[in-house]
C-alpha cells in the first residue's frame, strides 16, 4: 500500500475513532461535523474528503459494529456446543461489547440517529435481525439436540433474548452510561436458563 493511501487510511480511522469519542463524551447530544472537525483538528472541509456525509461517518461504525460482533459469534459457534453457553456467550459478548464503546453503543441503541437518514436506521434494524437470526438457529439446534425442550416457542425465546440485549443496551445510553450492561448478568442469565428449560 502507498504512503498516500495509508495516510488516507488512517485518517478515515482517526475520524471513526474521534467521533466515537464525542458520541460517548456527549450523551444525548447530536454531534455536528463542525464540532467533529474541531475535534480531530482539521476543517469541515477536510473532513468531507474522507468521508461525503455524516451519514457515511455513522455507517463506518455501523460497519465496525458489525464485523466485530458477528466475527466473535462465529468463533463462539466454534468453540462451543451447547445451545445455552452460545446463547450466554453471545449476549455476553454483545453487552460487553457495548459496555467497552460506550460511544458506539448510541448507534445500537439509536438515540443518535434522530433525524438521521432512513438507511442507517434499517442497518441498525439489520443488525438486530440477523442478531435474532442466530438466536434462533442456536435454539432451535439445542432443542433439536435435547438440551432445551421440544415444544419450547423457538422464535419468543430467541426474541426474548434479544429484547433482554436491547433493553441493557438501551438503559445503558438512557443512564448516562451509569449502568453497565453485564451489571448482574449472571443472575440475570439464571433466570432465563430457568425460562428456557422450563415448560409446564
Amino acid at each position: 500500500m502507498d504512503q498516500h493511501k495509508t495516510n488516507k487510511l488512517s485518517r478515515r480511522q482517526q475520524i471513526l475513532e474521534v467521533l466515537a469519542s464525542e458520541l460517548e463524551k456527549s450523551p444525548g447530544e447530536r454531534i455536528t461535523t463542525a464540532g467533529l472537525a474541531r475535534a480531530v483538528g482539521v476543517s469541515e472541509a477536510a473532513l468531507y474528503r474522507h468521508f461525503p456525509s455524516k451519514a457515511r461517518m455513522f455507517e463506518g461504525l455501523i460497519e465496525f459494529i458489525e464485523e466485530s460482533i458477528f466475527g466473535l459469534i462465529n468463533r463462539i459457534l466454534e468453540d462451543q456446543k451447547s445451545a445455552l453457553t452460545r446463547s450466554e456467550h453471545i449476549m455476553a459478548l454483545v453487552l460487553g461489547f457495548a459496555g467497552k464503546n460506550a460511544g458506539i453503543t448510541r448507534l445500537l441503541a439509536g438515540d443518535v440517529l434522530v433525524g438521521e437518514t432512513e438507511r442507517l436506521r434499517s442497518r441498525i434494524d439489520q443488525f438486530y435481525d440477523r442478531l435474532e437470526t442466530q438466536f434462533k438457529q442456536v435454539l432451535r439446534e439445542g432443542e433439536m439436540n435435547g438440551e432445551l425442550p421440544p415444544d419450547m416457542p423457538v422464535g419468543p425465546a430467541a426474541n426474548l433474548l434479544l429484547a433482554v440485549v436491547e433493553g441493557r443496551i438501551n438503559q445503558y445510553v438512557r443512564t448516562g452510561f451509569r449502568r453497565p450492561p453485564l451489571e448482574m448478568w449472571e443472575d440475570q442469565w439464571s433466570l432465563l436458563v430457568g425460562l428456557l428449560q422450563s415448560r409446564q
